[in-house]
This record gives C-alpha cells, structure tokens and sequence, in this order.
C-alpha cells in the first residue's frame, strides 16, 4: 500500500493478498493508536474516516480556525478530507479504526448522484454517529482480522456504498439507486454472468464486472442489483458454492483442489460459505455421493 503515510500501521499481509502487488483498494482498513497529548493527523491523499474504538475519550479538534471540544463515544467517527490535516488534543491514549476512500470513486459517485460540485467536496467533520457507516466499518473490521474471505468483490461493494452514504449524509441526497425506466441490457447482463462463470476461480471486483458491462462502477451496481435481485457480491458467492457443489458430486478432487476451482481462498473458507447458503457442509454433499 504504497500511499499510505509512513506513520500509519503496516498493511496486514491479508491486504496485501487480497489486492495483488500492482493495485490499491478501493477501501482498506487499519487500527491505529491514537497518542495521549497534541498532534497533528498525517495529510493522507485519500479520504480518512477515524472511527472511535473503546471508552469515552474527551478530545477537542481543530481544522483550520474552527475548533470544537468533545467526547468521542465507541462508533462516532470523524472526517478527514484528502490532503488535509486536523489537530487533535486527546486527554488519554486510545485507537481509531481508520477507513481510507479512494477519491476517485466519491467523484465517480458523485457525478451518478448527480450532485453540484460543491456536494461532491467532502467536508471535514467530528463526532458524526451513522449506523450505516458504522456497520461498514465493523465489516471491514472484520474482514481483515479474517484474511478477506469475501474478497476485492464484497470490499468494493462496501467502499461504493461508503461513498454513497458519506455523500447522502452531507447532502441531504438519497444515494444512487437505478433511475425508472433505466436497466441493464439482457446482452450486457448475460455478457457479465458469462464473464463471471469463466472467471469465478478469480478474486473479480466491482470495477472489473462494470467495466465487463461497458457502465460505471457507481450506475452498474444499482443497475445488477436490480436486474438479478441480489448485490453483485453475493450472486458470485451463490454461484462459486454451486460450482463447489458440483465439483464436491463428482468425488475427483480433495476439498483443497475444488476451494480454489470454485473461487475460495481455502477449504476452511468454502466450508463456511457452504453452510451459511445452502445449510449443509462440504463433507455432507460429499457424502450424498453414496
């Protein structure tokens, strides 16, 4: 992750994984501890947002001339827009959950909203309480402790609808949804589930699948959701359990061999997919074969 700061946390190796050598996320993640005194946020050329992690911390915090004092609660977060610094004054030692958006997506976000280009400048902020972002955090959270099992797929849809509701929030403006009237061509939808058969073995992501579809990342997922009734994530979640199902009824390979065929990380990962789609473990559809 070459454009974090080099006073943030090292990248988990996990990261690192999931993305490849030569790409940078949409969105990651990372725990950072925040020090006890004063000091200043490292200008990050993406947008930060610093969620709240443990106790109560009476902090105060200054961006510019404006400065407010305050008590951060486990959940709240603050915004910090890219290339920007705040000054922080923290009565204790504690730690942020840090999620870094790529401003090329908010943009691209904010054009599909179709909002001015002053609601598309995201706007510094502070002790800000938001379920919805809150939420993703926690997933991303969890993601990374958990190596990626959903992989750049599932963090893409995440980081699109981080940026949706960011903007929403500081807009007033519902998030992208598929205008009336407007659809994903039948040749282009059968163009993308046909590009992810061949590739469910592949860590796909958002981008790519939009790309394949000739839309957008911001238009295409609202427009797959409602043509196929289910995000883009979990469509190749049910279709890569399928295809281990199968793989699991012909009885030719170990569990290791049909995990990477159908487009898990590991047996361990596929096992646990399996159960949470169809109820029933990878030795359980083996053992039907009889």
């Amino acid at each position: 992750m070459s454009d974090r700061p080099p006073c943030y946390p090292a990248p988990s190796p996990a990261l690192l994984a999931s993305v490849g050598p030569d790409r940078t996320p949409l969105l990651d993640v990372l725990t950072s501890p925040v020090p006890l005194g004063l000091f200043d946020s490292p200008v990050d050329r993406r947008h930060v947002l610093c969620v709240h992690e443990g106790a109560p911390v009476p902090v105060s915090y200054r961006v510019g001339r404006f400065e407010r004092q305050g008590v951060r609660l486990h959940g709240q977060f603050c915004v910090v827009p890219a290339g920007s610094s705040t000054r922080w004054t923290v009565s204790k030692p504690t730690f942020s959950l840090l999620l870094r958006l790529s401003p090329s997506l908010l943009r691209e976000t904010s054009e599909a909203m179709g909002l001015s280009r002053d609601d598309g400048d995201l706007a510094p902020s502070i002790h800000i309480r938001d379920p919805q972002i809150e939420r993703i955090g926690w997933m991303m959270q969890a993601e990374d402790r958990d190596a990626y099992p959903g992989g750049r797929l599932f963090v893409d849809g995440l980081a699109s609808a981080l940026a949706a509701r960011l903007l929403a929030l500081q807009s007033r403006k519902p998030g992208v949804t598929a205008a009336p009237g407007h659809t994903l061509p039948l040749w282009r939808l059968r163009h993308v589930l046909d590009y992810i058969e061949a590739h469910l073995d592949q860590d796909l992501s958002l981008a790519e699948l939009a790309g394949v579809a000739g839309f957008s990342l911001s238009h295409f997922k609202p427009l797959f959701k409602q043509a196929v009734g289910m995000p883009a994530h979990r469509y190749v979640l049910e279709r890569r359990v399928e295809r281990a199902r199968a793989l699991l009824l012909q009885g030719r390979r170990n569990m290791g061999e049909i995990a990477l065929e159908a487009g898990f990380s590991h047996a361990s990962h596929m096992a646990r997919c399996m159960r949470r789609v169809l109820g029933v473990a990878p030795a359980q559809i083996a053992g039907s074969r009889h």
